[in-house]
């Protein structure tokens, strides 16, 4: 099956899927991952992994389409109203998952290693899930705004916990040498190039745009900027979720006009790309991973999610946020995929060489992720859309 066909036929039946799921009151997102999960791995096995890695470049400009439409919605008087008590959300959400997730691995395997890895990777998020739920529902609200907020940054707080914690685990299992400017200087570097260059293309694109009256120009010539953007962090290995949302951030503050009209072009053309982004997770998921996720992958289920709903409230109530914010916050940001992923492979990479206890732990958390990955794929969408309708900012009939 060439790359083509296989994404005329993810498109078709993932329109289908969701039609059938949104019987049941599911969001689309849950019909696109079931569709993927039974042509791929887990299913028909018609998409191979060779395939999947081939069309993996749809991934990169859906997550930078994400990126550049939750950027757009984070202006600056969007951030008065919710005041500097959002930064208390997200530390404390971040911290939240860490430390309930580190201890709790600890008390069950005494392996202190293996419990700041897991505790590490417990904070990453997965906007997309959110995004395409927010999306579909058409939300609007407080508690709207800073889940677009709170999942456009807390991927990078995540990676620089783990660029810490495992600086330490490595200490603790292969005798490493512990660097401060190694600790320090790669993240912090990787951050800044992120923000530098998403900030100066968001300028750049704001700039050219603000005339540019005809969709037919201002479409292309934004997907352009944007695919520019994914394709520099690629190539400088730095986020490509943080890059965009700066690129959005940026544009939407200094040319908001301009920025406003290029996101709402965008959140009619991104549907193909959400279908075919969920509908390729779908199919790298694994279920009989399932059957490994055993006590430990229990433990981290549990303990990921009352890290973040708990450390949302808390965060929520010392930044005096609204109560909407408080109560639910937390249900939406349950989604985990690519960050956690990504960095269960560094793991892998990064641990394996440091000898039989290394190659111990890597293996435990390469599987452990991926499988409890299937959980939150599924779980985290479907809590987003309860969030939002608790919260009465559903506004989809």
């Amino acid at each position: 099956m060439n790359e083509l066909l296989a994404i005329g036929i993810l498109i078709v039946i993932g329109v289908i899927g969701a039609k059938l799921i949104n019987k049941l009151r599911l969001p689309s997102v849950v019909g696109w991952l079931i569709v993927g999960a039974i042509l791929g791995q887990s299913g028909l096995k018609l998409f191979t992994p060779d395939f999947l890695e081939r069309v993996g470049f749809i991934s990169d400009i859906t997550l930078g389409l994400i990126g550049f439409i939750i950027g757009a919605e984070i202006t600056v008087a969007t951030l008065r109203r919710l005041g500097g008590g959002i930064i208390s959300v997200i530390l404390a959400e971040s911290f939240g998952a860490f430390i309930l997730v580190f201890i709790g691995v600890w008390l069950l395997t005494h392996d202190v290693a293996l419990a700041l890895l897991f505790g590490a990777l417990a904070p990453a998020s997965a906007p997309a899930g959110t995004v395409a739920v927010l999306q579909e529902y058409k939300a609007d609200g407080p508690l709207t705004k800073a889940l677009l907020i709170v999942v456009g940054v807390d991927d990078a707080l995540a990676i620089m916990i783990y660029v810490f914690a495992a600086s330490y685990a490595k200490v603790l299992v292969g005798n490493v040498h512990l660097s401060v400017a190694g600790m320090i200087g790669k993240p912090l570097l990787e951050i800044l190039l992120a923000i530098g260059i998403g900030g100066t293309l968001g300028w750049l694109l704001g700039f050219s745009t603000q005339k540019i009256r005809a969709p037919e120009t201002l479409l292309p010539v934004s997907i352009g900027v944007i695919l520019i953007c994914v394709g520099l962090s690629k190539l400088l290995h730095f986020s490509l979720i943080l890059a965009n949302v700066v690129l959005g951030t940026v544009a939407v503050n200094t040319f908001p006009r301009a920025a406003r009209r290029i996101s709402d072009h965008l959140q009619i053309f991104i549907l193909p790309f959400y279908v075919c982004f969920f509908a390729l997770a779908g199919a790298h998921l694994n279920f009989s991973l399932l059957v490994k996720i055993g006590l430990l992958g229990t433990i981290y289920i549990i303990c990921r999610s009352g890290g973040l709903i708990g450390g949302a409230w808390l965060g929520a109530t010392i930044g005096k946020q609204p109560p909407t914010i408080r109560k639910y916050l937390g249900l939406g940001i349950l989604s985990q995929a690519g960050v956690a992923v990504g960095l269960a492979y560094l793991v892998n990479r990064e641990f394996a060489p440091l000898g039989p206890s290394g190659v111990r732990i890597s293996s435990i958390v390469l599987t452990i992720i991926a499988a409890t990955t299937i959980v939150f794929e599924i779980i985290g969408p479907i809590c987003t859309k309860i969030a939002i309708t608790k919260a009465g900012e559903l506004y989809k009939k």
